[in-house]
């Protein structure tokens, strides 16, 4: 009798596979500019609101911009100036353009102003580069369901065997896969890339892509908003909050302009969650707004400042992710806090304006957020160790492996650590007491 929720549960899964349709039949535009946002979009020009003036200041006034194809075609899309489509379709056919996701995008938008035999020639191009487009990471991925889907019209099976496998073999069954077993899925820095795939997905073909993934969707917005230094980077075009990130340098402006596009994306997929109204709150501050000629695009195309937010001030201040074993606490919202980050085996923090990446082995002092205290496996090698706030957070022990604690005036017992190796204990409030930690079997 035990196996016949077994049998329904397989024939439930079989049904829905049965049920989702990968062919592409929608309306142009398919990509990302859906009705309501196009209009959206084209109000924000009624209004010259202050995501259009200098967005039509940088094109109109002739600024170079690094990702043309987009960024004239979405001009065109708002304000049906035919010789701007015409400019991205001629971008489009040059030898120059190589980029898969910017020539979908055209293909897609430009529809109205292509010539016939223009229309021939960019539909090929992108046909010949879709077939010999690498099937990889997330920003390729992405790039080729544009392309398939941009192209349905002109293939046998209206884009159906590029979307079946980018959802069923690189998505459930290795994204998701990862996912699951709390390895590295998407970098940071494809996040955009992966939600461009999640709304042109849903846009047409009606799958939720996150459905495959709830709980880590569910905490990806707060995960990107606390995964930022306190202290913003200003640039002559405007400030921008910084991401995390591994490499010797200044910030690379590039990421951190796709980091907010990102978060504009994820409020655009769903306004309505908890989450991302505190993400839409850290968005709609106007000096964040990105004016240069990389991501002011990105920030028309999404933004959305009619849409309420919660104020980020009531994130909270530590954050803990068992699924992906990220750990990042502040001692307060202000950008002159302490910063402390855990996150893909990296440990970080930020004070006075610096960051210091600890090495392995690293000693650090105790850090306290709060009612937390957060410390490395390092200081608890010599035996007892002090636990002297309500969450105690060991960092850097062995990944999913159990330990022995041992409280003060409490029984032995034992505790597994997550998936970064870290292990989180609750104290009783007020009690000020002693640890200690064995790994099991030792």
């Amino acid at each position: 009798m035990r196996s016949i929720p077994v049998i329904f549960l397989l024939a439930a899964a079989t049904l829905v596979a049965q049920s989702e349709e990968y062919k592409v039949y929608s309306e142009a535009p398919r990509l990302l500019l859906t009705r309501q946002r196009l209009r959206l979009v084209q109000r924000e020009r009624e209004r010259q609101s202050l995501r259009w003036q200098p967005f039509e200041t940088l094109v109109a006034g002739g600024a170079a911009m690094p990702e043309p194809g987009f960024a004239w075609a979405l001009y065109y899309r708002v304000t049906g100036q035919a010789n701007w489509g015409q400019k991205a379709v001629d971008w489009a056919l040059g030898d120059q353009a190589k980029d898969l996701r910017q020539l979908a995008l055209v293909f897609d938008w430009c529809g109205p102003v292509i010539a016939e035999t223009q229309a021939e020639r960019l539909g090929a191009k992108l046909e010949r580069a879709l077939a010999a487009a690498p099937s990889g990471d997330a920003r390729q991925q992405s790039a080729r369901a544009f392309a398939a889907i941009a192209l349905a019209d002109r293939l046998p099976d209206q884009g159906a065997s590029v979307l079946q496998a980018i959802v069923e073999q690189w998505w459930r069954g290795n994204i998701v896969k990862k996912i699951d077993a709390g390895a590295p899925a998407i970098p940071r820095d494809q996040i955009y890339a992966l939600f461009e795939l999640l709304h042109a997905v849903r846009d047409n073909l009606q799958i939720d892509l996150r459905e495959d993934a709830p709980e880590y969707f569910k905490a990806l917005p707060t995960d990107h908003l606390v995964s930022h230094y306190p202290a913003p980077f200003p640039a002559p075009e405007n400030e921008y909050r910084v991401p995390v990130y591994v490499r010797d340098g200044e910030p690379d402006l590039n990421d951190a302009a796709l980091s907010r596009a990102a978060e504009l994306a994820m409020v655009a997929y769903d306004a309505n969650s908890a989450e991302n109204q505190f993400l839409q709150g850290w968005l709609m501050q106007d000096r964040f707004l990105m004016r240069g000629g990389f991501g002011l695009p990105y920030e028309f195309l999404w933004a959305n400042p009619y849409q309420p937010g919660l104020s980020y001030f009531q994130a909270p201040l530590v954050y803990h992710d068992s699924l992906t074993g990220h750990l990042f606490a502040r001692t307060s919202w202000d950008e002159n806090a302490n910063w402390l980050g855990y996150f893909d085996g990296q440990l970080q923090l930020f004070r006075d304006g610096t960051i210091q990446t600890l090495k392995p082995g690293a000693v650090t002092e105790p850090v306290h957020v709060g009612e937390a205290v957060i410390l490395t496996a390092r200081e608890t090698e010599s035996g007892r160790f002090r636990g002297d706030a309500e969450a105690v957070f060991i960092l850097k022990l062995a990944p999913r492996a159990r330990y022995l604690v041992e409280i003060d005036d409490q029984e032995l017992r034992e505790e597994e650590t997550d998936t970064g190796g870290t292990l989180v204990l609750a104290i009783p409030e007020g009690i000020e007491t002693g640890i200690r930690l064995r790994r099991r079997g030792d």
